[in-house]
């Protein structure tokens, strides 16, 4: 009788929350056939190709690995339906899985999404789980259907939110967290032991890729849901507001709940020595790191000491 191990399994992830749920795979022994990932893309100023984390990580493990361009069309996805996987395993692949391919292996297709499903299915469940001021997000194992995240759930577990937290250090928290659980849930999976559960459809709700217009500041809004914005975005793909007419990243922030300001919402208010004091729709906002555009990455200090900014600017406009 073959071992759960020797399961022919094809893996399917991109970015860095992926590769803790490939290591783990192959520390515990398992038959990775095939790595698929996005292609290689250009990056920074300079628009050198790079690979994505998972395809270096893959070439680190010496496993195979396949780079389509589009997995729907039929020629890309048939050097990975011939190899007859049992298992197909995705994390944060980032392309949507046809039925054609879904249809192939034996166990399924089961993907580790970044969410307590229902809620917040689509590809930036940890963005928007902060800018909306959760508590707690977490990660869901489930089997994959051709619905957007919509299969029926294998096992889940949550992880608070701290105050503190942002895109950076959840998606560190719930790789490991998503690769724990995997490790857990996928002998029982493979001995048919798992009772799935189907997602109560009353509580769905989405978290598409962050749009552009998604990452500016409204000085309209309360101190805290522009300080969950700016976490929500920080370190990619970073919230924006205008200074001068010209779009100033704002890095990082702290809410000033209990200040309260007169003026206008986007007015600078007070320049203290960590940071520039911004009103907000309830209280202020102020601004600890910031690159206003064309310049390099500034501490709000180091903006104020160059006499850039003064008591009486306008942001946002």
């Amino acid at each position: 009788m073959n071992s759960i191990k020797d399961t022919r399994i094809v893996f399917m992830g991109t970015p860095d929350f992926a590769v803790p749920v490939l290591r783990m795979l192959v520390e515990e022994g398992y038959n990775i056939v095939q790595v698929v990932t996005q292609p290689d893309r250009p990056k920074g100023r300079k628009r050198e190709l790079t690979p994505p984390p998972v395809k270096e990580a893959a070439q680190d493990l010496g496993l195979p690995v396949y780079q389509p361009e589009k997995i729907r069309i039929s020629e890309e996805m048939k050097p990975i339906i011939n190899l007859k996987p049992d298992l197909i395993i995705t994390a944060a692949f980032g392309q949507i899985l046809p039925k054609a391919l879904l249809d192939v292996p034996t166990h399924g297709c089961i993907n580790v999404h970044a969410s307590l499903l229902p809620k917040y299915r689509g590809g930036a469940p940890i963005h928007q789980s902060i800018i909306d001021g959760e508590e707690a997000t977490g990660v869901t194992i489930m089997y994959m259907v051709e619905a957007l995240d919509a299969g029926d759930m294998i096992a889940q577990s949550s992880v608070p939110i701290m105050q503190e937290d942002h895109v950076g250090t959840m998606f560190e928290k719930l790789s490991v967290v998503g690769a724990n659980l995997l490790k857990e849930t996928l002998p029982a999976l493979l001995c048919g032991e798992i009772q799935a559960v189907p997602q109560d459809a009353r509580q769905v709700t989405f978290a598409p890729t962050i749009k552009r217009e998604q990452e500016i500041l409204d000085w309209n809004r309360t101190a805290l849901q522009l300080y969950n914005q700016v976490r929500g975005m920080h370190p990619w793909p970073v919230a924006f507001t205008l200074w001068n007419g010209q779009p100033m990243k704002i890095w990082w922030a702290e809410p000033l709940m209990d200040e309260k300001s007169d003026q206008t919402p986007g007015s600078v208010v007070a320049l203290q020595k960590d940071g520039i004091v911004v009103a907000t729709g309830d209280g202020c906002l102020k601004l600890t790191d910031l690159q206003p555009s064309g310049k390099k990455r500034l501490t709000a200090t180091q903006l104020i000491n160059g006499r850039q900014i003064h008591v009486g600017d306008r942001l946002g406009e």
